[in-house]
């Protein structure tokens, strides 16, 4: 049974907590960030959590992470 290719660009994006849960970061907080609110960009640096119904597929992307 060959090994699985762990998928570089997920690896790089997404991390797995101890319980299994896989962690990303928030979108929109690259770029144009004058209009938004001092809140809104406070709360896009917190971590958020990839939804259980795909964190099936996701895991099959970084099996070794």
């Amino acid at each position: 049974m060959p090994k699985i290719k762990t998928k570089r660009a997920a690896a790089k994006r997404f991390n797995l907590t101890k319980t299994g849960k896989i962690k990303r970061k928030k979108a929109f907080k690259n770029h144009i960030l004058t209009k938004k609110s001092t809140k809104r960009k406070r709360n896009l640096r917190k971590a958020g959590f990839v939804s259980s119904t795909e964190a099936k597929n996701m895991k099959q992307l970084i099996p070794y992470k």
